[in-house]
């Protein structure tokens, strides 16, 4: 006997699919601090050295990468991968679909 399950596709936001407040908001977040962490594993830095580039301390950054980062704004997030030798930009452009609301997208550029 087999059992049919019922599969439905995400949104790619996992925190909108879990209806949580502000979740493209903290999806934004989440990718920043990816990023972050990705950078520094890449880099081979402890905790506390990603702390000092970023002026944080050593708790905070651990409390960060295990995803408590509502505290931060999208900012200062912004602010921390510059002390990863990473420049941030911020372009402007139409939406594709007129009449409908732009979006915010996160995308990293490889070294």
């Amino acid at each position: 006997m087999t059992r049919r399950v019922k599969i439905d596709g995400g949104s790619g936001n996992i925190f909108a699919d879990l209806g949580l407040p502000d979740a493209d908001t903290h999806f934004l977040k989440a990718q920043i601090v990816s990023e972050i962490h990705r950078l520094a594993k890449e880099r081979k830095l402890t905790q506390v050295q990603v702390g000092r580039r970023i002026g944080i301390s050593q708790p905070e950054v651990s409390r960060m990468f295990k995803g408590h980062f509502r505290e931060y704004s999208i900012e200062r997030l912004m602010e921390f991968l510059t002390g990863f030798d990473r420049d941030v930009e911020i372009v402007v452009k139409p939406h594709k679909k007129t009449g409908k609301p732009g979006r915010i997208t996160f995308t990293p550029v490889p070294a």
